[in-house]
């Protein structure tokens, strides 16, 4: 039988990898060992990102919510138990879009919060 050599499977890894590293600094996109490293890292870095954004984006939420909540003589944590009190299941992203857009609405949610916390 012949020898078969794995010239061909390493090249297609070796490109796979210098391809997800086109664009870094240096030797990290040209030598394969400091590109693997890099993307490596990257990639690691990048899951890790898809999770912090899902964090950030629910404390501008509640930034939002409470700078609005405060304008309308309630703490954010005082309207939010209000809020569950009355049974109004509203999530954070909708509640900062109706603070943004409609301040005539969330006074009105503000209200029923008061009511019910009174």
């Amino acid at each position: 039988m012949a020898r078969i050599k794995g010239g061909l499977n390493a090249k297609k890894k070796h490109n796979r990898i210098l391809k997800l590293a086109k664009g870094y600094r240096g030797a990290r996109s040209n030598q394969y060992r400091t590109a693997k490293q890099a993307v490596m890292r990257a990639l690691a870095a990048s899951f890790a990102g898809r999770k912090q954004k899902k964090r950030d984006f629910r404390r501008l939420w509640i930034a939002r919510i409470n700078a609005a909540c405060r304008m309308n003589d309630i703490s954010y944590s005082k309207f939010m138990y209000g809020l569950k009190l009355a049974e109004v299941d509203i999530n954070r992203k909708m509640l900062s879009e109706i603070a943004i857009n409609d301040a005539e609405g969330f006074k009105s949610l503000c209200d029923t919060a008061k009511s019910k916390l009174a």
